[in-house]
C-alpha cells in the first residue's frame, strides 16, 4: 500500500507519469525503506494509466464485495442456552459498587512533590 500511496501522492503533486526515483523520494522522506522490486511493480501496473480511472474502477469492485458481518455472532450468542449472560452482567454490577483505588505509587513522584 505505501508504494501506491506514494504513487498516488506524486500524481496528486501533478506528476503524470512517476518514476521510481521519484517514489524513493517520497517513501525516503519518511523513513521508510524502498524495495525496488515492489516499486517497480507499481509503476509498471500503473504506468500510462489515469488514476482518477482507476480509482473509479476500484469504487466499483469494493461496492460488489459484501460487508455485512455480526449476524452469525448473535445467533451463536443465542445458542449458548442464554444462562450466561444474566452471570456476567451480575459481576459487571458488583465491580461497579466497589470504587476503584489510586495509586501512584509507581510513578516514583507526587503531584505537589
Amino acid at each position: 500500500m505505501r508504494y501506491v500511496a506514494a504513487y498516488m501522492l506524486a500524481t496528486l503533486g501533478g506528476n503524470a507519469n512517476p518514476s521510481q526515483k521519484d517514489l524513493e523520494n517520497i517513501l525516503g522522506s519518511v523513513g521508510i525503506e524502498v524495495e525496488k522490486d515492489k516499486a517497480a511493480k507499481v509503476i509498471s501496473e500503473l504506468k500510462g494509466k489515469d488514476i482518477n480511472q482507476v480509482i473509479a474502477e476500484g469504487e466499483k469492485k469494493l461496492a460488489s464485495v459484501p460487508s455485512g458481518g455480526g449476524g452469525a455472532a448473535a445467533p451463536a450468542a443465542a445458542a449458548g442456552g442464554g444462562g450466561g449472560a444474566a452471570p456476567a452482567a451480575k459481576k459487571k454490577e458488583e465491580k461497579k459498587d466497589e470504587p476503584e483505588e489510586e495509586s501512584d505509587d509507581d510513578l516514583g513522584f507526587g503531584l505537589f512533590d
